[in-house]
């Protein structure tokens, strides 16, 4: 399986990505931001995270803008499979290949810790390997991650099981650190091709590291 790794100035996870993905059998390419095409063998296009434009006037809101990103939703739209993780699912929010958006934690504090995830919904090639319900350990490291969308965003969302993720303690309740709504941590498209998420699995897959949660989580791409 081919994955090719979005590098916008200021991405700092591409090189976190490109290990994950290495270690479980992938092979890998880091695509520079400048590029106007998507490798012809993708299959997977992450937009990794970090702090793109150094996450001036809106994270994600330059990184829209960047040549590659015409390509980028060329490939979405036509089905290809693409993982914004932190700041790349900010990009996706601000480029529209995602609903919503993210502001500014509630505390207005950078959060930078493993926090609790609970599964919403695994009829996804993303979450395939968990189970509805399951309870996962991933790091968090971000100031913009308050995942905002009304009422009427929200509830499509729920209707056609785009609620991916949401935060909670370790039995599953929900403990919200950012003031998301509804606690949400990750989202996908309608078509679900196209995944975001603030948490980091590319730094939960090694048990010395504090968890390897994030290895489920990859994994089901490559299936």
């Amino acid at each position: 399986m081919k994955v090719s790794i979005l590098q916008f100035p200021g991405t700092n996870c591409e090189y976190d990505t490109k290990h994950a993905f290495e270690s479980l059998g992938a092979t890998t390419e880091i695509v520079w931001h400048k590029s106007e095409t998507i490798p012809a063998d993708t299959d997977l296009l992450v937009v990794a995270g970090g702090f793109s434009y150094g996450d001036y006037l809106r994270s994600g809101a330059i990184a829209k803008f960047s040549p590659v990103m015409k390509a980028v939703k060329a490939y979405a739209q036509n089905g290809g499979k693409v993982l914004g993780i932190c700041n790349g699912f900010q990009v996706l929010t601000e480029s529209g290949l995602l609903p919503g958006a993210l502001k500014r934690n509630e505390s207005l504090h950078f959060l930078s810790k493993h926090h609790h995830l609970k599964v919403q919904n695994n009829d996804n090639d993303f979450l395939m390997l968990l189970e509805k319900g399951d309870v996962i350990n991933i790091p968090i490291a971000h100031h913009d991650g308050n995942y905002y969308i009304d009422e009427a965003g929200l509830a499509e969302l729920y209707a056609n099981n785009q609620v991916l993720l949401t935060y909670c303690d370790a039995n599953g309740n929900e403990l919200n650190p950012n003031g998301s709504v509804d606690a949400i941590a990750g989202v996908c498209n309608k078509s679900k091709n196209v995944f975001g998420l603030m948490p980091h699995p590319e730094r939960a897959m090694e048990l010395i590291l504090g968890s390897n949660d994030g290895i489920k989580m990859l994994q089901g791409f490559l299936k």
